[in-house]
């Protein structure tokens, strides 16, 4: 890479997306016409944990594209190490995996939730093989020392050292 290009706007974005929509939507479909796995008890809570996932995964989308202006920091060439994603490396990725829980969730069957571990280890295997080790070629120590600070999938509190 030369030093005036810049990082793929997309990444494996669109991918990772196509991935786990499908999954989602055929968990959905599938939790809606399979009984065994619903539990009635829990069918309010998994509504309100179903509509608040998908509200934070749309939160998170906000942050991470527009308030932190992604597109432009990488046209650019900026590590984004501030905002959201001083507690997230993947927040758009992750905001896709809350969405598409919530959307489970929401079908209150059981059996479909661990597609949340699918989707995160689905993210992380992508993110390591590509845009991870993109990052690291285009950044290096920044980017490592970034990374020892931020959770790939998961937003957590920054530790130490990551006040940008």
């Amino acid at each position: 890479m030369k030093n005036s290009d810049h990082l793929p706007l997309y990444g494996v974005g669109p991918l990772y997306g196509a991935i786990t929509v499908t999954l989602t939507v055929a968990g959905c479909v599938a939790g809606s016409l399979v009984h065994f796995g619903r539990v009635p008890q829990m069918k309010i809570p998994f509504l309100i944990l179903g509509i608040l996932l998908i509200v934070y995964g749309v939160s998170l989308w906000i942050r991470a594209v527009l308030v932190a202006k992604l597109d432009d920091n990488i046209k650019e060439n900026r590590l984004v190490t501030g905002g959201v994603y001083a507690h997230v490396r993947n927040p758009i990725y992750s905001a896709i995996m809350f969405a598409c829980t919530g959307a489970l969730c929401i079908t209150g069957n059981l059996l479909f939730l661990p597609l949340f571990f699918v989707f995160w280890a689905l993210m992380t295997v992508m993110m390591k093989n590509t845009e991870e080790k993109w990052l690291t070629e285009r950044f290096g120590k920044e980017y490592i020392n970034y990374c020892k600070r931020t959770n790939r999938a998961i937003p957590w509190f920054a530790k130490k050292g990551d006040k940008k």
